[in-house]
């Protein structure tokens, strides 16, 4: 399917207040990384990735994509609904009893789109290279994407998984991380520092490609069809997205703080009005 900027745009202010209604509803989870990585993830499903009608779990003859840091589940759901994978007013039983949409994307209760359980951090590389192995095996050319939080690579789980990438050229493998420089402790400089990522992912083999404008749209097309443009020689490839962490909304940018902290009443409302209904509320 092909969509200009503008309806990509008019999906991501959607997907914005899905968001933030989800988390206010139940008092719990993650709106900041969510609302940082709404466009990255409403233009790779609506735009860039080659997708199947319906979802099996093989993902055969497809590209498939992994969330590797989980707790930004919401932004998952809302894209993945949006994208029709489920009815878009299933969104409203997040973190409910019973739900299938659960804090952290679990795989047993057979939501369609999640094909790994996640919120462990550290892991879903790992599991993205078993997958671009296996599609290689079945002489499938389609592509594996990942995407990861920036506090996330401070798992040293992650850094085997680079090293094993780069030395068995998984060439078929785009991973995007979500350069933000916050987590839930603060910036990730102070808690952690990373150092120069670029440097240290070259240094373990990969192609590397930086985005400064990580929420801008057309950018965000630019570096995704470039990045495809770099698989296959060898080399698997790494997106240095540069996004806000609680993007479009003004009071929860800046800051850590909405990192895992839902909206109350007044807060919700000052947000939306931010983010005018665009394509229906669930």
């Amino acid at each position: 399917m092909s969509k200009s900027v503008e309806e990509l745009k008019d999906l991501t202010t959607q997907v914005r207040r899905d968001i933030l209604r989800m988390v206010h509803a139940v008092n719990s989870g993650h709106p900041g990384g969510s609302l940082g990585c709404a466009e990255f993830l409403v233009t790779l499903y609506n735009e860039v990735m080659d997708l199947k009608d319906g979802f099996d779990m093989d993902g055969k003859d497809e590209d498939i994509f992994f969330l590797s840091n989980g707790h930004i589940s919401p932004v998952f759901y809302s894209v993945l609904a949006r994208r029709g994978y489920f009815p878009v007013s299933e969104l409203a039983t997040f973190r409910k009893l019973g739900t299938r949409l659960q804090g952290h994307p679990t795989t047993h209760e057979g939501l369609p789109g999640v094909r790994v359980a996640s919120g462990s951090l550290g892991q879903g590389l790992s599991v993205a290279l078993g997958a671009a192995q296996a599609k290689k095996l079945n002489g499938d050319k389609h592509l594996v994407y990942t995407l990861h939080g920036d506090g996330e690579l401070q798992e040293g789980q992650i850094w085997e998984a680079l090293m094993y990438a780069g030395a068995k050229g998984v060439d078929n493998l785009i991973s995007t991380i979500d350069y933000n420089g916050r987590q839930i402790d603060g910036d990730t400089k102070d808690v952690l520092s990373l150092g120069n990522l670029k440097a240290k992912f070259e240094a373990f083999g990969w192609i590397v490609l930086e985005e400064k404008q990580g929420n801008d749209i057309a950018a965000i097309l630019k570096v995704l069809q470039q990045a495809k443009s770099e698989t296959g020689k060898g080399k698997p490839v790494a997106i240095l997205l540069h996004t806000e962490m609680g993007n479009g909304v003004d009071f929860m940018m800046g800051t850590h703080a909405w990192h895992g902290k839902a909206p109350n009443d007044e807060q919700l409302e000052k947000a939306l009005a931010q983010n005018p209904e665009t394509l229906g509320d669930y």
